[in-house]
């Protein structure tokens, strides 16, 4: 019988294990950024820093839209479920790799290893699809500005939303059942800063090829299919500002969409290139700096995408801190 030769990354030694004898891990070991012991605490002071001014930034932003019955339209109903996502997804990651820095620890447990990866794929999801509609609201308000208000009704708005999280939590407990059919052997690196579905999937005994078809099937579907609505959405628009005569209402019909068009592209962009340099390079630590961009950065700037480029939000803002802004 083929015997497997392990290394277990705690003690160097070297662990034999029968094929027949995978069985669940304990815990996986999340390798993160560096090894590098004199690098730890400025990376916990980044992470720590990009954490607080995403959250607060968030927060504000939904605060400001609760606040103020000018915003209570479609457009921020959206945004500030946007807001909420960020919060959630940077939440999902970056408390327990600064947790675990602080505590000179790289383990995270099984079960919490396969929560932390449905959290995530049911915010990423979730903002994937709330982009997507965000961007039919602007094609109707834009294309179709007369029947705005009863195409795009409160009771549409809740429903558009609910079906995003309907999707993406079916989606996301797919995945992690899938994980969950896998089998594992002791003492496994993820090299990453977090439970990424593909780099679990590598890691297991068995035969992954199931997981991997699932997987990039829905990769295509729910990837493509939100951005292909939203090519679709802004081509329509593009049309209807050409056809305005006044350069003073092109640019207001446009205003009305950079901070959306900002926000989509500094999403996809980011993260196609985490799946490009995933592809291009096997250093592992590239691949997982990689990932901050659309995992904490993306998140931690678009409160300042729409703060600075939407003068409704901004006097929001104002309003909400009394004028001292």
């Amino acid at each position: 019988m083929e015997t497997l030769l392990l290394q277990n990354p705690r003690s160097g030694h070297l662990n034999y294990m029968e094929p027949g004898n995978e069985t669940q891990p304990s815990e996986f070991l999340l390798l993160g950024f560096s090894e590098d012991p004199a690098l730890q605490p400025l990376i916990f002071g980044l992470f720590l820093s990009m954490y607080l001014v995403t959250v607060a930034g968030n927060l504000l932003i939904i605060l400001a839209i609760l606040s103020d019955n000018h915003l209570h339209t479609p457009m921020y109903f959206f945004l500030s479920n946007l807001s909420s996502y960020d919060i959630c997804l940077t939440s999902t990651i970056v408390p327990k790799m600064l947790v675990n820095i602080q505590t000179q620890s790289k383990a995270i447990s099984y079960a919490g290893c396969i929560t932390q990866m449905y959290f995530f794929l049911l915010f990423v999801e979730m903002e994937n699809f709330l982009l997507a509609v965000m961007a039919y609201d602007r094609f109707v308000a834009i294309c179709h500005p007369l029947h705005y208000t009863v195409i795009m009704n409160p009771r549409l708005c809740v429903h558009l939303v609910l079906v995003c999280w309907v999707i993406s939590i079916l989606h996301a407990l797919l995945q992690s059942l899938m994980v969950l059919r896998l089998s594992f052997c002791t003492h496994l690196e993820i090299p990453h800063f977090f439970c990424e579905l593909n780099h679990v999937a590598r890691l297991a005994c068995s035969s992954s090829f199931l997981n991997d078809v699932v997987m990039y099937f829905f990769v295509i579907l729910l990837g493509g299919g939100p951005l292909a609505g939203i090519l679709y959405s802004y081509s329509k628009i593009v049309s209807s500002i050409r056809a305005i005569s006044s350069a003073q209402g092109k640019y207001k019909a446009f205003s009305t969409c950079a901070s959306h068009l900002s926000v989509v592209s500094l999403f996809y962009c980011t993260g196609l290139g985490v799946y490009i340099s995933s592809s291009a390079t096997h250093n592992s630590h590239s691949s997982a700096r990689a990932s901050v961009m659309y995992t904490v950065v993306t998140p931690m700037l678009n409160p300042f995408i729409y703060s600075l480029r939407n003068t409704d939000v901004k006097r929001a803002l104002t309003r909400l801190f009394g004028g001292k802004l």
